[in-house]
């Protein structure tokens, strides 16, 4: 057991013009195309001239709206069916605010099923999950001092972790690599993002490794899984499951002198069981070693942590872009529907709460965008934008976006937005307040799948970030043209 203060580290072509309505929409706003005015003609050519400077390839699909009235401004391809990447996450929060409410908190439990006695527990004792993605190894240090100061140092029974809230999902996308720590399993007991965090030096006879569950106070050693060095060039990692246990191998020509990195969990009831086993022993509680069940025993609650409120784990998703957090509040809004049972099956009832709400033409593969599975057109994400968030509160919610200076000096466009990306796949959807007065919501949303699905499931394939760079400069001079066409 190793526990030491540490500090977290980490980790179409033509303008479309509408009759404004008062109020939202019935359906998806696609009208027929009208005559454009002359202004809005240009505005489109010159959006044309910028797409062909960008030299992006596959396609590029648009749309904004007037927030204050509802009319569509200017579109190209808006029903373009495309990967929505991270921007996806703008919906789950809409979903799950709708569903869960704002003030919605996820509670882990330390469940006692016999009477405590003489400081033992005459019984099992439970960790059991509630759903939070924030949960992490000071939260559990906490538990743990607070299951010795309600008399609890041994237990007669046995040491079981649940996370039956929410369906197990061994990873969110299947075309990620496999040791990236942003596609990590899912269920309803998390913790450290289902993530470890595997350090090496390099010493005369190789190297020194460790796996530990560290967060801002505390790094306990991790237990259920291992790393290996391999005299190998590729793969630079290997995973393997054996009894219960996470096997990793690296390739030694990846290491150099030393590092570190996450790497993802696939059995994150055994990690947060296996940490707080760790944690427990620390403050004087002994603990077997963690067994999981498939149901939830019934018990006294001895200790409860309770997550922040939704809003705030929802805005801190949105500026951090943290996968798990919206998979696991997207598959708990879907279960307070009644209709969670698998991640797949559960971001499918959020593209049915979303036709519901008049946006149709959604197909969600998943609630982060990870997955390239998803598809959503530009105009569709826009109208959501219009149609469900102001009432939710998302533009506050929502990360400034930089729009480059003018005359050296700041620029007057105001922008909050989410962006999403992907190998060869960049978007961008969010509220844009101009210097005279306008208001417009916007989606824009690029992709070369083909350069995509050519590269295959590595972690940064050559030319990707180049051209996710051009793209966003491209995002960039769309939003400051429509900023000068349509602000007034």
């Amino acid at each position: 057991m190793q526990i030491t203060r540490r500090f977290l580290l980490g980790g179409a072509v033509a303008g479309l013009a509408t009759p404004a309505w008062p109020g939202p929409p019935d359906t998806s706003p696609w009208p027929e195309q009208r005559p454009a005015s002359v202004l809005v003609a240009r505005s489109a050519q010159a959006s044309e001239a910028l797409i062909d400077a960008a030299s992006l390839g596959g396609e590029v699909g648009f749309a904004v709206i007037n927030l204050r009235t509802g009319q569509l401004l200017e579109s190209r391809k808006p029903a373009l069916a495309m990967p929505p990447a991270s921007v996806a996450k703008t919906i789950t929060t809409l979903y799950a605010l709708d569903q869960l409410g704002p003030g919605h908190r996820f509670a882990t439990r330390l469940i006692a099923t016999g009477p405590l006695a003489g400081g033992r527990i005459e019984g099992d004792l439970v960790l059991a999950g509630g759903g939070d993605a924030t949960l992490h190894t000071d939260h559990l240090a906490t538990m743990a001092k607070d299951l010795r100061a309600a008399g609890v140092s041994s237990i007669a029974g046995r040491f079981l972790v649940w996370g039956g809230t929410l369906p197990y999902t061994r990873e969110i996308a299947h075309d990620q690599p496999e040791y990236v720590g942003y596609n990590p399993a899912v269920s309803g007991l998390n913790l450290n993002f289902n993530r470890v965090f595997f350090e090496w030096k390099a010493n005369g006879a190789g190297y020194e490794l460790s796996v530990d569950a560290r967060s801002e106070k505390v790094v306990p050693r991790v237990n259920m899984a291992r790393v290996s060095v391999v005299a190998r060039d590729l793969p630079v990692f290997t995973h393997d499951e054996r009894d219960g246990r996470e096997e990793w191998t690296v390739a030694a020509s990846a290491l150099g002198s030393g590092g570190g990195r996450w790497l993802p969990v696939r059995h994150p009831e055994i990690y947060a069981g296996d940490v707080f086993r760790t944690l427990a022993s620390a403050q004087g509680t002994t603990l077997p070693e963690p067994e999981q069940v498939a149901r939830l025993p019934g018990g006294a609650v001895l200790v409860q942590h309770e997550s922040e409120e939704l809003s705030a784990v929802l805005r801190d998703m949105l500026r951090y872009s943290t996968n798990i957090i919206a998979e696991a509040v997207g598959m708990s809004a879907s279960g307070k529907r009644g209709e969670a049972a698998s991640l797949n099956g559960s971001a499918r009832s959020m593209g049915d709460w979303l036709a519901g709400h008049g946006v149709t033409g959604a197909h969600f593969a998943d609630h982060s965008g990870l997955g390239v599975e998803s598809r959503l057109g530009a105009g569709e994400m826009a109208a959501a934008l219009v149609r469900l968030g102001p009432t939710a509160g998302l533009r506050a919610m929502l990360r400034p976006f930089a729009m480059p200076e003018v005359g050296g000096g700041a620029n007057p466009v105001q922008v909050a937005a989410k962006t999403g990306t992907l190998n060869f796949v960049s978007t961008l959807a969010g509220y844009a307040s101009t210097a005279g007065g306008g208001e417009l919501a916007f989606a824009i949303f690029t992709g070369d799948e083909a350069r995509r699905a050519a590269a295959g499931p590595v972690e940064s394939p050559a030319g990707s970030r180049a051209w996710v760079g051009r793209a966003r400069t491209l995002q960039q001079q769309l939003v400051a043209r429509w900023a000068k066409i349509y602000g007034a």
